[in-house]
């Protein structure tokens, strides 16, 4: 693999999406962080960016009476690079920052893809409360490393993942969650049936299961029925709960 000829530049948090005439007073904070690739230490993707903007948006608008901020991560390079987990590591320092800024807030990590890795691994760090995986890859070489999950326990964690997603294979995420489920029993996993790595044909869905999940794991909010009862249920039931068409409708329902 050829290595890089200057160095990184540095992450940096993306500019705190607010709700219009949202209180100035933080009391929560959610990473947003995107997608990226196993290895490459080219800038990363301007378009990765901006497909987690509308979740961001839209879980500020939904938390404005809690004083919810999220802040879409900006990395150093796209890509993962073996040992070296640049999109952990700079995870770790959005979460960091965010405690330089705003202080002792609860804090969730929300990733999409390489991203979703980067959140699970960098779960473990204090000020995390939550983590929220959409689609995350992990390798699936033979000799791959096991991710580790014990640094997850004591926080609220939740997987989505499309059954057709060509890119992150879903089952490395079921095992993922599997294993993470006998160390935290907070743990839960959505299934999105016939849904691709983007999840674009549940958008509204997957939108709302963050909602709903974001507000209840930092704020106190009851979860709706669905949530509950998949972090509730034993494996695999809770591990493999189907995200119904229209989640988000009826909530409480």
């Amino acid at each position: 693999m050829a290595q890089r000829a200057l160095p990184l530049p540095a992450a940096r948090l993306g500019r705190a999406v607010t709700a219009a005439g949202a209180s100035t007073a933080v009391s929560g904070v959610v990473l947003l962080l995107p997608d990226g690739e196993p290895y490459s230490y080219r800038r990363p993707s301007p378009f990765a960016y901006a497909f987690q903007l509308p979740l961001a948006r839209a879980l500020a608008r939904a938390g404005q009476e809690d004083g919810l901020a999220a802040h879409v991560v900006h990395y150093r390079c796209r890509g993962w690079n073996t040992t070296e987990a640049h999109l952990a590591a700079d995870a770790t320092w959005a979460v960091e920052e965010v405690v330089r800024r705003y202080g002792d807030v609860p804090v969730c990590l929300a990733g999409h893809g390489m991203g979703g890795r980067a959140a699970l691994r960098a779960g473990g760090h204090d000020a995390v409360g939550a983590v929220f995986a959409m689609a995350p890859w992990f390798p699936d070489a033979p000799d791959a490393e096991p991710e580790p999950v014990k640094h997850l326990v004591g926080r609220q964690v939740l997987l989505v993942h499309g059954t057709n997603d060509q890119r992150s294979d879903p089952e490395l995420s079921f095992r993922l969650a599997e294993r993470a489920k006998k160390s935290n029993r907070d743990t839960c996993r959505f299934e999105v049936h016939s849904d691709g790595h983007s999840l674009r044909q549940h958008h509204a869905e997957v939108t709302a299961l963050a909602t709903d999940f974001v507000l209840g794991a930092l704020f106190g909010h009851t979860y709706a029925r669905p949530v509950a009862d998949a972090l509730a249920a034993p494996p695999p039931l809770g591990l493999r709960m189907p995200l119904a068409a229209g989640f988000g409708k009826s909530l409480r329902g």
